[in-house]
C-alpha cells in the first residue's frame, strides 16, 4: 500500500509537472503565433513598400530617360543655338541702327528751319471761272443721270406690272393645265379599257368564228355521211361497219348503265361501289372434325399478287442451275 501510495504521489507530481509544462508550452506557442502574425504583417507591409519602391524606381527611370532625351535634343540643337545667337546679335545691331535713323529723320522733319522738309506737288491750280464751269458741267451731267434713272424706274414699274399679270395668267394656266391633265388621264384610261375590251371581243369573235367553221365542217361531214347511208339503204345495202360499231357501242353502254342502276338499287346502304376485282375474305377449313363452313381471314388475310405489268418484259428470267450432289 505504501508503495502504491508513493507511486500515486509520483504520478500526481509528474502529472502536475507535465500540466505546468503544457501550460508553459501553450504560452510559448501563443507567443510564437503572435510573433508569426507580426512577421506576416511585417512581410505584407514590406511587400507593399517594395511595390511602392518599384513604382518609384520605374517612375524615376522614366524621368531619367526623359532627361536623357532632353539632353540629347539640347546637344543636337547646340550648334543651331550658336548660329541663332550670332543672328540675334546682328539683328540687335540693325535694330539699334534703325532706331538711330528714325530719330535722325524725326529731328529732320520736326525742324521748321529746314528747307528740304517740304515737297511741292507738280501742276497748276484752276481759276474760279474754270471751277464754276466745271460745276455747271457736273450739274448738267447729274441732271441727265437723274432723268435716265427716272426713265428706268418707270420702265421697271411697267415691267413689274406686266410680270405680275403674266404670273397671274401662269397660275390660272396651271389650274387649267391640271384640269386638262386629269381629263387626259381619264380619257387615256377609258381608251385603254375600251381597247382591252375590243381586243377581248376580237379574240372571242375569232374563237367563235373558228368554232363556227369547225361546226360547219362537222355538219358537212355528217350530211355527207347521212347521204351515203341513205343511198346505201335505198340500194338495199347494209350500213358501213363504222356505223355498226358505233351502234353496238351505244347498245353496250346502255346495258352497262342499266346493270349499274340495278346493282345500285339492290345494293345495301353500307356497300361501296367499286370496279376492283373481288378478293376472298374467308376460307374453308380442311380439318376433319370441323364443318366445312367459311371462316373470315380477319386482319391476317393472305397476300394476293397482282398480274405482272408490262415492265416485266425488261427483266430477264433467271437461269435455274442444276444441283450437284
Amino acid at each position: 500500500m505504501v508503495q502504491l501510495r508513493k507511486k500515486y504521489e509520483r504520478a500526481v507530481q509528474r502529472r502536475n509537472e507535465s500540466g505546468v509544462q503544457l501550460i508553459e508550452r501553450e504560452e510559448e506557442v501563443c507567443i510564437f503565433y503572435e510573433k508569426i502574425n507580426v512577421q506576416e504583417m511585417m512581410s505584407r507591409n514590406g511587400d507593399i513598400e517594395i511595390n511602392v519602391m518599384d513604382e518609384k524606381i520605374r517612375f524615376l527611370k522614366l524621368k531619367l530617360t526623359e532627361k536623357k532625351r532632353q539632353i540629347e535634343l539640347s546637344l543636337r540643337t547646340l550648334p543651331m543655338k550658336r548660329s541663332l545667337d550670332a543672328d540675334l546679335v546682328v539683328l540687335q545691331i540693325q535694330f539699334s541702327q534703325c532706331k538711330d535713323r528714325i530719330k535722325s529723320l524725326e529731328k529732320l522733319f520736326a525742324d521748321p528751319n529746314e528747307e528740304k522738309r517740304t515737297r511741292k506737288l507738280p501742276g497748276k491750280d484752276p481759276s474760279q471761272a474754270e471751277l464754276f464751269k466745271k460745276i455747271e458741267e457736273l450739274e448738267i451731267h447729274l441732271a441727265q443721270k437723274e432723268e435716265k434713272l427716272l426713265e428706268k424706274d418707270f420702265i421697271y414699274e411697267q415691267v413689274s406690272r406686266l410680270t405680275e399679270r403674266i404670273n397671274r395668267k401662269a397660275e390660272n394656266g396651271k389650274q387649267d393645265t391640271l384640269i386638262l391633265a386629269k381629263k387626259m388621264n381619264e380619257l387615256q384610261e377609258k381608251i385603254k379599257s375600251t381597247t382591252q375590251k375590243m381586243m377581248a371581243l376580237i379574240a372571242e369573235l375569232s374563237m367563235n368564228q373558228a368554232l363556227a367553221i369547225k361546226l360547219q365542217q362537222e355538219m358537212r361531214d355528217k350530211e355527207q355521211f347521212l347521204m351515203c347511208i341513205t343511198s346505201r339503204l335505198e340500194k338495199g345495202l347494209p350500213p358501213p361497219k363504222e356505223v355498226e360499231k358505233e351502234w353496238l357501242k351505244v347498245l353496250r353502254d346502255e346495258q352497262v348503265y342499266k346493270a349499274a342502276v340495278e346493282d345500285k338499287q339492290h345494293a345495301l346502304p353500307t356497300s361501296v361501289y367499286t370496279t376492283a376485282e373481288q378478293r376472298p375474305n374467308a376460307y374453308i377449313p380442311d380439318e376433319e372434325n370441323v364443318l366445312p363452313l367459311p371462316r373470315p381471314y380477319g386482319a391476317l388475310a393472305p397476300f394476293k399478287p397482282g398480274e405482272p405489268s408490262a415492265n416485266m418484259r425488261h427483266i430477264r428470267k433467271p437461269m435455274v442451275k442444276p444441283i450437284e450432289i
